[in-house]
């Protein structure tokens, strides 16, 4: 998903059905979900776990933002979790450079 895009949406409060999750350091990004680097499986695990009530059509948007997207070691553990827990509306967060130049920069929506 394109950040614009996200950020429009947490804006104008268009997130009622969307569920926001950081899979990296911190939830930096408004509303979003704190799991943790899901590179340490206790925290693979902690998403596990908030994932398990969720409906498999939800639509769901991770993001890490640690560093480029491309050498990201948190998002693809999440991601092939969302996959293997069969969740149908997931989505990554393209941040391809890290969350401060991709978000922070660009004054997007953010957590106190």
């Amino acid at each position: 998903m394109d950040p614009a895009l996200l950020a429009s949406r947490i804006e104008k409060h268009k997130t009622k059905d969307l569920v926001i999750i950081s899979v990296g350091p911190e939830a930096i990004i408004k509303g979003s979900v704190d799991i943790g680097p899901t590179h340490e499986p206790e925290n693979l695990e902690k998403l596990r776990n908030y994932l398990k009530d969720i409906p498999k059509n939800r639509e769901i948007v991770i993001y890490c933002g640690c560093c480029p997207f491309v050498k990201c070691p948190n998002i693809r553990p999440a991601f092939a979790l969302l996959m293997e827990m069969g969740f149908k509306n997931a989505k990554l967060l393209n941040l391809p450079k890290n969350i401060k130049t991709d978000w922070l920069d660009k004054n997007y929506p953010a957590n106190d």
